[in-house]
């Protein structure tokens, strides 16, 4: 790994990519401290530790909202926008055909889920600006200089500037993509994540106990250990090339395979599941000051449900990450169109009968695996979560509040994920370089 990123530097067009990486972070981290207007300095200073909902979104923002940074809202407005298209996906029949069209049907869907985005963005910010409000009247402290509301120009101000910051973040992240390396969305999660460990080990420092930090230090290794394993799991399906006549020319056949990942959809259903279970949590965060004793109790008791160390959420956040697997998987995974492909180019599985029969192995073995990919997310997800909350592991659990969701298997999958991503891409345009005839 080490000798890949001393070569990369050594490429000049790689190095390129890296530094415009480096700079498109360093801007979105300095965004993070810019904050919007109409903020009284008090709300900065008297936060207690994180709730659920505050704990979830920080894993999409890379901060607590509450510091009230422009990019507090992070990518996760765009995100559920990429999850709603993609729903619409399956039972739209236009959106569907559009998904066929290939890199002009994704532009477009691309193009579709950023702009529903900015009213999800809006929508988004103008809950969280109230629920802000809301908590910090609770402890007797004015959040904002002028009372949030509809009526008030400044309140329109702060949900412009919070919406502002999201698409922006949404676009460094598509800037990474398109000239950079890796996965721009996941890379500022990823650095978003990051920035939190500082804090955390700060706020563990205060009172180590490194007996307790060893121990779950080793549980973490295992953990990445068996991450990097499984993510890089894949069922090697042979496929035979026949021989071809083009022309006056005979193509010899060949044979290959068709690589299934045991987890071809990565961390989506994670980022599917937090965003499901945060909507609920959300709007009953909004009723917790109402008037009406039954609908705040009510939102009490939705909050208290769903506490994140709490047996309903973690049953929910399993099942969920569990189905969103499939759900995902066979969204990019189409035997159908595999098979179709296959036979065009005059391949065929051997003992497998192109058409039907090729389509319906293909879906076999698909449904197989990610069975056991869709476990392994799903217990990666809950496992750490349900260490911390032993009695073992209560203070550094308490300590690592300052990450949001912690050390938990989402921040770990979304880390380990985008680093082993990134260093394959990074040895295959090295390995492209080395290729004899090609112009450096």
């Amino acid at each position: 790994m080490l000798e890949s990123m001393l070569n990369a530097f050594r490429a000049p067009d790689i190095r390129r990519r890296l530094l415009f990486v480096a700079l498109i972070l360093v801007i979105y981290r300095a965004l993070a401290h810019v904050l919007i207007p109409g903020i009284n300095p008090a709300v900065l200073t008297s936060k207690g530790p994180d709730n659920g909902l505050f704990g979830l979104l920080a894993l999409f923002s890379g901060g607590d909202i509450r510091a009230m940074s422009i990019v507090g809202l992070g990518l996760n407005p765009y995100i559920n926008a990429t999850i709603i298209m993609q729903i619409l996906q399956t039972t739209i029949p236009r959106l569907q055909a559009l998904s066929r069209e290939g890199e002009y049907g994704r532009n477009k869907i691309t193009s579709y889920s950023r702009w529903l985005s900015v009213p999800l963005a809006a929508l988004q910010g103008y809950g969280i600006l109230s629920l802000v409000q809301a908590e910090e009247a609770g402890q007797g402290i004015q959040a904002y200089t002028t009372p949030f509301s509809f009526e008030s120009y400044q309140s329109l101000s702060m949900i412009l500037a919070l919406t502002v910051g999201s698409i922006v973040l949404m676009w460094l992240g598509e800037l990474i993509t398109e000239k950079g390396i890796g996965n721009g969305i996941s890379f500022i999660i990823f650095a978003g994540i990051v920035s939190r460990i500082p804090s955390a080990a700060g706020s563990f420092l205060v009172s180590p106990d490194w007996l307790e930090l060893f121990v779950f230090g080793i549980l973490g290794l295992v953990i990445i250990f068996v991450i990097i394993f499984v993510q890089e799991g894949q069922r090697r399906i042979p496929i035979q090339y026949a021989n071809r006549v083009r022309g006056h020319r005979i193509y010899q056949g060949g044979s290959t395979f068709l690589p299934l990942r045991v987890n071809m959809a990565g961390v989506i259903p994670i980022i599917f599941s937090i965003s499901i279970l945060l909507f609920p949590l959300q709007i009953a965060q909004y009723f917790t000051t109402s008037q009406v004793s039954w609908v705040r109790d009510v939102s009490h008791g939705v909050i208290s449900w769903l506490s994140t160390t709490g047996p309903l959420y973690l049953s929910l956040y399993f099942l969920l990450t569990f189905a969103f697997a499939f759900f995902y998987t066979f969204i990019v995974f189409k035997p159908d169109e595999t098979a179709s492909n296959l036979r065009k180019s005059g391949g065929f599985i051997p003992g497998i009968r192109p058409g039907q029969p090729t389509e319906d192995y293909l879906r076999r073995v698909a449904f197989r695996i990610t069975v056991a990919g869709a476990l392994f997310v799903a217990t990666v997800a809950v496992l750490p979560m349900v260490i911390a909350a032993l009695p073992l592991f209560r203070n550094l659990s308490a300590a690592q509040g300052g990450l949001g969701v912690g050390i938990g298997g989402t921040s770990v999958l979304i880390v380990v994920s985008v680093v082993v991503e990134t260093m394959k891409q990074l040895e295959a345009q090295l390995m492209m370089r080395s290729y004899e005839g090609f112009i450096r």
